[in-house]
């Protein structure tokens, strides 16, 4: 059917194109209007500092407030988590005029935790890649980077320990979190034939993730875990007969194709990452913190420790138990809880625990990941 008010295919567009253009110069004038508002405030932050101690330009619980906003008041037709996105990369350009900074992440480049560090800071960042969760901490602690991005746990395969024994002997605190998606892909070399691997490099974790699809499809093929999923990639495109299983991002950093899209066998598999650093976060209004407690086996020690959550009606969303360093048969637990440390309900509940403990450590209140 004909619609009489249009004129000629070519008109029409023009039309619609010249709107565009017109739209286009307004979003470029008020986002730089937005970057020249982010400039006064780095020199307000400045003027009112006290001299000697350092100006905090990242503030978490802003950010994570700004961008709930957005998918709050977000009308479509975009989706509201979109529209997040391109505020996360609006705000990530803003404070690199402010500050900018270099994020520790555990590599090599083309891992997933480089991906969630991207996600949550946006590509403003100059990303610095570390050999190992440990070097992450002590290259923040040394100063050498503003912020740290670790694994702490996968939906499929539970808890990174490494990261929570990292937290044991650390000074920095958890400054918010990341949930990434994480799918997984069958590469090969571009000119390699899908029969021919004979061995297939991946993360342990990884290759846990994807054992039902192996069995499947690949059972005498030798699975070799590494260090990373990029560094799986990068022995697969060195090596002959060899495939990887890795990330979109490593496939393209080492030119492989992606033979089978998506193998992971569990299709919401989901990997949460911390924000570590040296600066504390003020109430969100939608937080997380996380507590180090230590305790000796004794009756009832867990039941003692958790009835003050129960009593002042605050919700634990997640308990680790790690053997203690301290001594045989003493353990530290990981513990996860809805709201902030400065809320009235969670300091109060906080206070009763510290006095049933042996050891008590607050690792950081921060926002709960928003994207």
């Amino acid at each position: 059917m004909t619609n009489n008010t249009f004129t000629t295919e070519a008109e029409e567009l023009g039309k619609l194109r010249d709107e565009i253009d017109s739209i286009d110069q307004q979003i470029q004038h008020l986002v730089n209007q937005r970057a020249g508002c982010a400039q006064k405030v780095a020199e307000v932050k400045e003027h009112f500092s006290t001299p000697g101690e350092s100006v905090i330009f990242y503030r978490p619980e802003r950010e994570a407030q700004v961008l709930r906003r957005v998918m709050e008041r977000n009308p479509g037709p975009l989706p509201a988590e979109g529209v997040a996105r391109l505020f996360r990369e609006i705000m990530s350009q803003c404070l690199a005029l402010e500050e900018p900074m270099n994020i520790a992440y555990l590599g090599p480049e083309g891992t997933f935790t480089q991906q969630a560090a991207l996600k949550h800071f946006g590509h403003a960042v100059k990303c610095q890649s570390q050999g190992s969760i440990e070097d992450v901490f002590r290259e923040v602690e040394a100063g050498g980077a503003n912020f740290g991005v670790v694994p702490v746990e996968n939906s499929t395969e539970g808890v990174i320990t490494h990261t929570l024994d990292s937290f044991v002997g650390s000074n920095l605190h958890i400054c918010g979190e990341v949930a990434l998606r994480i799918h997984h892909h069958f590469l090969l070399k571009k000119e390699q034939p899908a029969e021919k691997p004979t061995k297939v490099y991946s993360h342990a974790q990884s290759l846990a993730q994807c054992r039902q699809w192996l069995d499947a499809n690949w059972p005498g093929i030798e699975r070799i875990a590494v260090s990373s999923n990029a560094e799986a990639a990068r022995r697969a495109q060195e090596e002959e007969g060899a495939a990887a299983i890795a990330s979109e991002a490593a496939a393209e950093l080492y030119n492989l194709r992606i033979a089978t899209a998506n193998i992971e066998d569990m299709p919401d598999n989901t990997t949460r990452f911390l924000i570590i650093g040296k600066q504390t976060t003020d109430i969100s209004g939608d937080d997380k913190t996380s507590l180090l407690i230590a305790s000796k086996n004794k009756p009832g020690a867990l039941y003692h420790l958790l009835a003050p959550f129960h009593e002042e009606g605050v919700s634990l969303t997640r308990i680790e138990t790690r053997p203690a360093k301290s001594g045989t048969w003493n353990y530290m637990f990981f513990i996860d809880l809805e709201g902030h440390q400065n809320e009235e309900k969670v300091a109060k509940a906080m206070a009763l625990v510290q006095q049933q403990c042996t050891d008590f450590k607050c690792l950081g209140s921060y926002p709960k990941a928003v994207l």
